[in-house]
This record gives C-alpha cells, structure tokens and sequence, in this order.
C-alpha cells in the first residue's frame, strides 16, 4: 500500500475499535496511536510533558486538553507518522482538541473519521462476557463452559472479570462517552469527514468496510 493514510477511528468502548486498528495499522503500515498508550510512555520516559502528566494523573484528575495537545503534537512530528501516517485512537476527545489537531494536521490533513457504530445493548453484552488477564491485559471473552483457574495463554497470569466490567459500571463510561463523543461526531460530520460504519457484523465485514471507506477518502482527499 502507498504511504499517507491519516486518520481518527472512533467508537464507544467494546465496540471492536482495537482489533480494527491493529488489522489497519498492519494493512496500511502505519502507526497505531492510541493515547492511553503515548500517555503511559511520556510518563514513563519522564519528558517534560510526560512529568507535568504524571502528576496530574497522580493527583487523580483527568489530563487536560493543553497537554494532550502537546503531547499528541510531539507524536505526530515524529518521522513514521510524518512519512507513513497514522491512526488517531483516544485522539481527540473534545471539541477543542479537535480544532487543534486541524491545526497540527493543517499541512498533512486528516484523511478521514471513523465512527465505530454498535449498538448499546451489544456493547454491554460484549463487555460484560470479557476476561482480562490480571498481568499482560490480554482480552477474553467468556462462553458458558466455565474455566476455574483461567489461565492466559500468552503469559500464564490469571484472566479475570474486571470489577468495573458490570452492567451498571459500562452504563455509566457509556452515558460519559455519548456527552462527551456527540459534539465530535457534529463537528466532523459538518464538513463531510466522518464516515459511520456498522460495528455489529462481523470483524472481517467491519474491516472490508473500513477499508473501503478509508481507500476512497483517499482517493478523493
């Protein structure tokens, strides 16, 4: 595949965004750029902006736009997101880091955005059926043939149901994330960037989807 493919996959938690971006980033060799991910490693690296995040998380607050911003800047200038693209995952959140990630991208612009569409209802199913292993985060899904231990297969930590993985506890990061995401979906949607695709068929027909959505917003940008 031919470089510069740029884009924001968004979606509500459980809806598959994860196993997708995995699949794209190896489909069009571009970084995958989650922002739980950049944010841990500023962290752990001790930059300065990694610093100024690590004490706002310490200090159990959510970390605000300007360093975001900053942080998601330092990342987009680096060379493989320069030369290959990337996939935006976390990235933006508000309103006001979208304005700014125009900004950033004004010589390289966004391809396109994509919205990860599954229904509440199977969200909640999808989530509350997941295990996790205790050590690796490696993801589950439980059937009724029950596993007691159930070890992980990649590091042999135990798998287990999160406490924060019931059905109320995923109502309400789903209530947070709709107020949060609706205003995004507006701002994109305004001038033909957002693309909707059904996230509640299979992962090889999400995919073909995505795909096929990314293929002719390039085509056309």
């Amino acid at each position: 595949m031919t470089a510069g493919v740029r884009l924001i996959i968004m979606g509500r938690q459980g809806a598959g965004k994860g196993t997708q971006c995995q699949r794209i980033s190896r489909h069009y060799v571009v970084p995958h750029i989650s922002t739980g991910d950049i944010l841990r490693a500023a962290v752990r690296e001790g930059t300065e902006l990694g610093k100024m995040a690590g004490q706002v998380i310490k200090a159990g607050r959510l970390v605000g736009d300007d360093i975001m911003i900053e942080i998601i800047r330092e990342r987009l200038e680096q060379d493989d997101a320069r030369t290959r693209g990337y996939i935006l995952d976390g990235f933006p959140r508000t309103v006001a880091q979208a304005i700014a990630l125009d900004a950033i991208a004004a010589e390289r612009p966004i391809h396109v955005v994509l919205d990860l569409d599954v229904p509440r209802e199977l969200v909640i199913q999808r989530i509350s059926a997941r295990r996790v292993c205790r050590d690796c985060g490696t993801n589950y899904v439980a059937t009724t043939q029950k596993r007691d231990p159930w070890i992980c297969d990649s590091c042999g930590g135990d798998v287990i149901h999160r406490n924060d993985d019931t059905p109320e506890s995923i109502s309400q990061r789903l209530d947070l994330y709709e107020s949060q995401t609706s205003p995004l979906l507006d701002f994109y949607g305004r001038d033909g960037r957002l693309v909707e695709i059904d996230g509640s068929v299979s992962p090889n027909e999400v995919f073909g989807t995505l795909t096929a959505a990314i293929d002719h917003a390039r085509k056309n940008g």
